[in-house]
């Protein structure tokens, strides 16, 4: 059975397109799939069988077994593994800033919500205002803007707008 295109391209973004016994890339050469241990050992197609070579070293190992994975292999995997395992620690710091982020907006709003009992941020102005006050002037002086704004406007609607003055004006006068 012949290797499909799917598991041949698989083997070489694996390998990142280069050829595991001298190193070579495309344009340079032209990448072939080559088998770990020979088809002639009547061996089966399976990815972990398979290594990218060029077309030089795939003809000049022709039917020879490999005693040992080529270095690159074993690099390449190990390089992998670690990606995975700091993409994963990536997202978990994400997850726990947005967390902190979603607190935050929300004690904002709670003191909106103290004054104006059947209002509530829409989540635009949630993710895109107050979440822009919070990290340019920090929670306790957003929190305050939002206090000053319900203590002074009697209106929602109008309340909100003179605590995004508050704010913008704090943010272009730099008083943080």
């Amino acid at each position: 059975m012949a290797i499909t295109k799917k598991i041949r391209f698989e083997v070489f973004k694996r390998d990142y397109f280069k050829c595991q016994y001298c190193g070579k890339t495309p344009p340079d050469v032209t990448l072939e799939v080559d088998h770990i241990k020979p088809k002639s050992k009547k061996v089966t197609d399976d990815i972990n069988n398979l290594v990218t070579a060029c077309f030089d070293c795939n003809r000049g190992k022709k039917h020879i077994e490999l005693n040992k994975l080529p270095n690159t292999i074993i690099l390449n995997s190990e390089i992998l593994k670690e990606k995975e395992s700091q993409y994963l620690e990536y997202q978990k710091l994400l997850t726990k800033i947005n967390k902190r982020i979603d607190s935050d907006i929300l004690r904002v709003e709670n003191i909106y919500n103290e004054m104006f009992l059947k209002y509530c941020f829409t989540e635009s102005f949630k993710r895109v205002s107050v979440k822009n006050f919070v990290s340019k002037l920090g929670l306790n002086d957003v929190m305050d803007s939002m206090s000053l704004a319900c203590s002074k406007i009697n209106d929602p609607s109008d309340a909100l707008k003179y605590f995004c003055g508050i704010c913008w004006n704090k943010i272009k006068n730099n008083v943080i």
